[in-house]
């Protein structure tokens, strides 16, 4: 019985795992090296193919293009002509220009001083205007140049461009044709483009004048996407790959407009394009399946060949132990097995030669082989030992390297804690050299931050080393080029183990996130440290106990015990994590539209979740915008109205933080806040009102700040009060918490109505706040979707808090 429970420890602990897993590990390696090469070389061909197509139909769309420019160039030539000499015989010409070239918009001459004399559209004809273009480029390169392309604008998301060209003779005028550009798009119909890819024209600034179907609507800004910033800068050469208007990774191809400096860009998803990679990988998959259940089938036949005489050589030990020294081993596989057992035989021969002579040698002879024994069962145990991975200067390595991998830092420091000695001494160290001498080597129990983190049992984090009070640790850090630093304790309930500290390069906060998730690596750590040295000394026991067999079955038993409790433990653990992580994610979802407390007050509590289903309530709604801001995005770069757009909103969040609003939407400069949803608060209505207050004080100083600079903006609220459906409402990927209601539009509208640095409220929310605010009543209005005028006010200022406000209006009223 005991034979066949040795047998099988072998076959599940000792070489047979090593075979099987070295066998199919090979096997493995080689299919998988095999199939990546293949994958490779199927991709690159692949991609290959794709895009030479793409940039065919691109070439091909830009030369109809330049051929469309060149035949409305030729056409506009013709109402130059010299022979039309009068203002009638122009306007004539202009008139059937116009009808037969649907794309031209109007047309107008100037004379040789720049003035124009003439304009005719299709609605109107205007003689004598005489307004001065001499410095518009149309007419400065037109002179210049013979014929001038201007700049592509935008009329009402539409595009258009003007055509100059010079009329013959000295000082002879210019006539310009004002082209819509809408025809562009009938050159990238889905006949041409193709179903999967989609096709657009930019001009230089990287604007969408022409797109197909499927591509991005016209006049949208794609100057950020690498393969438009490469296409329209000069020199550069076009990528092959770059991401789309949504996202999403395309394969692209571009050619040039030269006359114009427009880029005709044609793009198609990867994940399409690449679908026969994604089945090849399939197919590879499917063969490192089958390659596997052969290895393990022909691992397992050879090892336990192997197997078999190493159960029969401790069989046969174990019956010499027993004192039969009849027994004779039996293996034949002409190698060391057999080598062994030979001695085996022999020193069994020798025994029971010199047993049936001297009863004391026999006892002495016996004496010795149950030490035999027990220093064989001594090396069993160091090897079980060995192959469980759990020797503590295996484990500390491990530990400092996953630290470091899920840390993104640049070195880890693991100090041990000697209780005797009220010392932590390093005993790992990954990205510094732990060998060198140095204050860091042993740091004595004290005022030091591992000290404090041992004893609070929280991480401690230190953004700046620089910055911070003078200790061993952070002496040693600084000069060696670290300047922040998280040291997180590896305590249990059984004391302090150490402590795990991580050390950056760079000075800089450590998230939030990144220190609750170093605390559970660190209960891992303490759990991995812990059975290290639980079984360390349990094999340390082994060996002072070997002697006696029964001991070592107790020591067995106690051995599963504690094993048995180790796996509550990982148990436990693992769903600790799980519930941490769990919790970390609802957080991430919630932090989306609501302020930080109020979406971990949520994510905290069991059941909350329920408070963003859909449901009615009362709610306080507060829309804001700048005034001006869309005169100073057309007249401003756009990088500067982002630095104004950047400031601004980091105003408004900081206070609708503090007051616990909800963030509905960011749309531009306007900025939509909900109140007393999802969170239902008393005060709801005086707390929109005080918070819209303090934004009208803070924008304010941000538009003195602005006009410093150049540029007129204002700033106006407006606040309603009503019943409103509340709910989210979006998709799996994309949710957002939103409110639907007359309230809703009401607030659009008294904000559309306030002046610049003016709060207007409905009569409804003043009476929620009379008693803390200064107002004016303002005349009734007339707004956009109610049928009845609206009663509106204007709130001045915000009074000190009032004690009792029921004495307080009783006053008023008497006043």
């Amino acid at each position: 019985m005991a034979g066949a429970k040795d047998k099988i420890g072998l076959l599940r602990e000792g070489l047979f795992a090593k075979y099987v897993v070295s066998l199919v590990g090979l096997v493995v390696f080689v299919l998988a090296v095999n199939g990546a090469m293949e994958t490779w070389i199927s991709y690159r061909a692949t991609k290959t193919s794709l895009t030479d197509g793409l940039e065919d139909k691109a070439q091909a769309a830009s030369r109809r293009i330049e051929q469309s420019i060149s035949e409305l160039e030729r056409q506009i030539s013709w109402v130059t002509r010299a022979s039309q000499d009068t203002i009638d015989k122009r306007r004539a010409d202009y008139a059937q220009l116009l009808h037969q070239v649907s794309v031209v918009s109007q047309l107008f001459q100037l004379n040789g001083d720049g003035r124009e004399v003439l304009r005719v559209s299709r609605q109107s004809t205007t003689t004598g205007s005489n307004a001065d273009l001499s410095r518009d480029m149309r007419f400065t390169d037109a002179v210049a140049r013979g014929v001038s392309y201007a700049p592509a604008h935008f009329v009402d998301q539409s595009p258009f461009m003007s055509i100059s060209v010079a009329h013959s003779g000295f000082n002879a005028g210019v006539t310009v044709a004002e082209i819509d550009l809408s025809f562009l798009s009938d050159f990238l119909i889905d006949a041409q483009v193709g179903k999967a890819a989609f096709a657009y024209v930019v001009d230089p600034r990287g604007r969408v004048l022409a797109t197909s179907s499927k591509g991005p609507e016209v006049g949208k800004d794609l100057s950020k996407l690498p393969q438009v910033a490469a296409a329209i800068a000069p020199g550069r050469e076009p990528d092959s790959s770059g991401t789309d208007f949504n996202g999403h990774s395309v394969l692209t191809a571009a050619s040039a407009v030269p006359k114009l400096g427009w880029s005709v860009l044609f793009e198609q998803p990867t994940t399409q394009a690449l679908m026969p990679i994604r089945d090849q990988l399939v197919r590879i998959a499917l063969l490192i399946g089958m390659g596997l259940m052969v290895a393990i089938l022909a691992g397992t036949l050879l090892a336990r060949r192997m197997i078999i005489p190493i159960a029969a050589l401790r069989a046969g030990a174990h019956r010499l132990g027993e004192g039969d020294f009849s027994h004779r081993i039996d293996v034949h596989t002409s190698d060391e097995l057999e080598d062994l057992a030979g001695q085996f035989n022999r020193m069994a021969g020798q025994l029971q030669e010199t047993y049936a002579g001297l009863e004391t040698k026999v006892e002495e002879r016996t004496r010795d082989l149950a030490q035999s024994i027990n220093e064989l069962k001594v090396l069993e145990e160091v090897g079980r030992a060995v192959a469980s991975s759990l020797d503590l200067n295996a484990v500390l390595p491990t530990i400092a390297a996953r630290a470091l991998e899920i840390t993104h830092a640049d070195a880890v420091l693991i100090y041990g804690y000697d209780a005797g000695k009220r010392q932590f001494n390093l005993v790992e160290a990954d990205g510094i050299d732990k060998s060198a001498e140095g204050a860091h080597v042993t740091i004595d129990e004290g005022a030091n931050i591992l000290s404090d983190a041992a004893g609070s049992g929280e991480p401690i984090a230190i953004a700046d080393l620089d910055h911070a009070a003078e200790q061993p640790l952070r002496d040693v850090a600084v000069n060696a080029g670290f300047h922040s630093v998280l040291v997180v304790p590896l305590v249990d309930q059984q004391g302090t183990l150490g402590s795990l500290v991580v050390l950056h390069r760079a000075a800089g906060e450590f998230p939030g996130s990144l220190t609750g998730l170093m605390r559970t690596f660190a209960h891992q750590a303490v759990l991995a440290m812990r059975n290290a040295r639980l079984f360390t000394e349990v094999d340390h026991k082994g060996r002072e106990l070997a002697a006696a067999h029964e001991t070592v079955q107790q020591q067995a038993a106690k051995l599963q015990e504690q094993t048995e409790q180790l796996r509550n433990w990982n148990r436990s653990l693992e769903e600790r994590v799980e519930k941490q992580l769990g919790e970390i994610g609802r957080i991430k979802r919630l932090e989306r539209f609501l302020a930080p407390q109020v979406a971990q007050l949520i994510a905290s509590s069991d059941g909350h979740d329920a408070l963003l289903d859909s449901h009615r309530r009362e709610v306080t709604v507060v829309f804001c915008d700048l005034r001006g801001f869309t005169s100073f995005t057309e007249a401003t770069e756009p990088e500067e109205a982002m630095n104004v757009l950047r400031e601004y909103h980091a105003a408004l969040g900081e206070l609708i933080f503090r007051y616990e609003g909800t963030l509905d939407r960011f749309a531009g400069d306007g900025v939509m806040i909900l109140f007393n949803a999802p969170i239902q608060f008393a005060d709801h209505t005086k707390r929109a009102v005080k918070m819209a207050v303090e934004m009208r004080d803070a924008i304010g100083r941000l538009t003195e700040k602005w006009k410093n600079r150049g540029h007129s903006l204002g700033f106006g609220l407006g606040i309603a009060m009503g019943y409103a459906t509340l709910g989210q409402i979006g998709f799996e990927q994309r949710l957002e918490y939103a409110a639907i209601g007359s309230v809703t539009n009401l607030a659009s509208r008294l904000c559309d109505e306030a002046r610049a640095g003016q709060i207007v409220v409905s009569r409804r929310v003043y009476g929620m706040v009379e008693p803390w605010v200064e107002a004016r009543a303002l005349d009734d209005l007339q707004l956009k979707g109610f049928n009845h005028p609206v009663l509106a006010m204007e709130i001045l200022s915000w009074r000190e808090e009032v004690e009792n406000v029921v004495d307080a209006s009783a006053a008023r009223r008497r006043m």
